[in-house]
């Protein structure tokens, strides 16, 4: 059977064809978040095998198998990779309707130039196929970079990381810009004090002093700031169950901290206080240093504790968070405008219910001189999807302006996964051409094609001074 991934795929319309072709599918690519090693790009690795790239670590997929009832063994386990393909080609079939049809044949044909649909009947064709191609240098994974015509990625990077990755990608000369992005969330996380203490004491080697007192912890993290400025960063991410505004003293945050280094039990009130606190000192940072920060809010994490126990977290059971946030977050942005340190800020929710509140918000905290200095963020995790990212588009229409929408990110540990910059782009136009043919915008190409521009090139571009 041909694949159904054609020229037109997801192109309802000739003007659609024309936005797509014409205007986003030869731009390149700026990923300004996903979770890529930088150790596997900077040693320019060689993938073993199809299922080494494309099944290792995808939650995503894993998730697929666990509901068809698929022995965990087969995830996670001991078996061959070829035994591993074959029970995710055994998926597959199951998967229409679900992202992962759509994302699996683009994936399989935009990188290997598969046509196939992956079934139990081709999967050992497709593996024999592409697990061939990427024994090649033409499939290391800078190569892969190359060929989804990657021009700049940000990796997420702890405070306490070394960056030498990143520091030999910047002496070698290579084509394609990769810079680190802050991710200090691992100090948001009081469930278990012992860790946590030994993750402070790591943050303290790295920026080469003792971690005592609160200042200590904050000067630390002003350190390793500069530094990853200095290495090019120009951003910050933030994953949060939910906003944070807890009103609270220095002293009551310096004692709660006292607490933390001591491992004594803390409240869920000193927790919110201590999160605040320290979430307000990175803002503050990042508005000096001029960079982006971006917010992800929404996800309840490790839900099944027997898989947390086994296999640690980010191995797929994760759900969509449902806490009401939009009074703390007007609180927190608002305590930073006032203070004049907010800088340029996307906001990302996971519960698509806050939509709205997440669209609206945007516009109480937009700034003179400043171009959509307020961004929401691109459909995130179980929203990124076509059902997620329409309503997303849709809801920013309405309540915003779309024209100066940052654009997708990959958000993915695969070199795969760049196909939903395609996916999304087809989408984008396809929105277009059918507005085009309803009568609801005005049917002048140039100018379409030009915001189309802007949203999948220009607008990142700008916005994040690559």
């Amino acid at each position: 059977m041909k694949s159904f991934i054609t020229d037109e795929f997801l192109l309802e319309t000739k003007e659609a064809q024309i936005l797509y072709h014409d205007y986003a599918e030869k731009l390149p690519i700026i990923d300004f978040h996903n979770h890529l090693p930088p150790a596997e790009i900077a040693g320019n690795y060689q993938y073993r095998s199809l299922t080494e790239i494309w099944l290792k670590g995808d939650h995503y997929k894993w998730r697929a198998m666990r509901t068809l009832g698929i022995e965990e063994k087969y995830c996670t386990g001991d078996p061959t990779d070829f035994e591993k393909f074959e029970k995710w080609a055994e998926t597959v079939p199951y998967t229409l309707r679900n992202p992962l049809y759509h994302w699996t044949h683009l994936e399989l044909k935009r990188a290997f130039g598969v046509d196939e649909i992956l079934d139990p009947a081709s999967a050992e064709r497709i593996y024999s196929h592409c697990s061939g191609l990427l024994q090649t240098p033409e499939y290391a994974c800078r190569s892969l970079l190359e060929r989804w015509n990657v021009e700049t990625l940000c990796t997420t990077d702890d405070p306490a990381d070394s960056l030498e990755h990143h520091q030999l990608l910047a002496n070698d000369g290579w084509k394609i810009t990769v810079l680190p992005g802050w991710r200090p969330d691992r100090i948001l996380n009081l469930s278990n004090l012992v860790s946590l203490n030994a993750y402070i004491d790591r943050l303290g080697e790295s920026a080469n002093t003792s971690i005592t007192t609160l200042r200590d912890l904050k000067d630390a993290y002003r350190n390793r700031h500069a530094f990853f400025e200095k290495m090019g960063c120009r951003l910050s991410d933030y994953g949060l169950k939910t906003a944070y505004a807890t009103p609270h003293t220095q002293a009551e945050v310096e004692a709660i901290f006292n607490s933390i280094r001591a491992a004594k039990p803390v409240s869920a009130i000193e927790e919110e206080k201590f999160i605040t606190h320290m979430l307000t000192f990175f803002a503050e940072l990042d508005h000096e240093s001029d960079w982006v920060q971006q917010y992800h809010i929404g996800a309840i994490r490790n839900n099944n504790t027997v898989m947390f126990n086994t296999l640690g977290p980010d191995t797929g059971f994760d759900s969509i968070g449902d806490t009401a946030y939009a009074e703390p977050l007007a609180r927190y942005l608002d305590s930073l405008l006032s203070r004049g340190k907010l800088t340029r800020t996307i906001l990302y929710n996971l519960n698509p219910k806050d939509n709205e509140v997440m669209a609206t918000m945007l516009g109480n905290f937009q700034g003179e001189g400043v171009k959509g200095r307020m961004q929401w963020g691109a459909a995130w995790w179980f929203l990124d999807q076509k059902d997620g990212m329409t309503k997303h588009i849709d809801t920013l229409s309405a309540l915003g302006l779309l024209r100066l929408f940052v654009g997708m990110v990959t958000d993915s540990r695969s070199f795969l996964s760049y196909s939903r910059h395609e996916y999304f782009r087809r989408l984008l136009c396809n929105m277009l051409g059918n507005d085009i043919s309803k009568g609801l915008i005005t049917n002048d190409i140039p100018l379409l094609g030009s915001m189309v521009r802007d949203i999948c090139y220009g607008n990142p571009k700008e916005y994040f001074k690559f």
